[in-house]
């Protein structure tokens, strides 16, 4: 029986990840040392590993690439004035709604793993 699955980010920068999430979305760290940290908010868990640690196999050391982390929110509009329009978070699709049914930004956390930070709204009938 499965009794947890949550993402671990492998980055370069575990103290600057760590902080990306913990401050733009109130994660509480669980857990913390220099090459883990575990991040929670309720029953949501995300963790930060150094890419570089010797429990990740030769070969396979490297930052977290081809990640879109998706964070929903209750107004993600008021979100993103305190993160992107007065925290200076980098955006990489700005601020939208969309017809299938989410209204969304798209910020770049260290490292260069997005965030997909959304509010789900309707959907458009086409």
């Amino acid at each position: 029986m499965i009794t947890s699955i949550y993402p671990v980010l492998m980055s370069t920068d575990v103290a600057a990840t760590t902080e990306f999430f913990r401050d733009a979305f109130a994660l509480e760290t669980v857990f913390e040392s220099e090459w883990y940290v575990s991040l929670r908010s309720g029953a949501f868990e995300l963790a930060v590993l150094d890419a570089a640690h010797e429990t990740i196999p030769d070969g396979y050391r490297t930052s977290a690439t081809g990640i879109l982390v998706n964070i929903e929110v209750e107004d993600v509009d008021a979100e993103y004035e305190r993160l992107v329009t007065r925290g200076g978070a980098p955006v990489a699709l700005d601020l939208r709604s969309e017809t299938f049914g989410q209204r969304h930004v798209i910020l770049v956390a260290p490292g260069g793993v997005l965030v997909d930070v959304i509010q789900p709204i309707p959907v458009v009938d086409a």
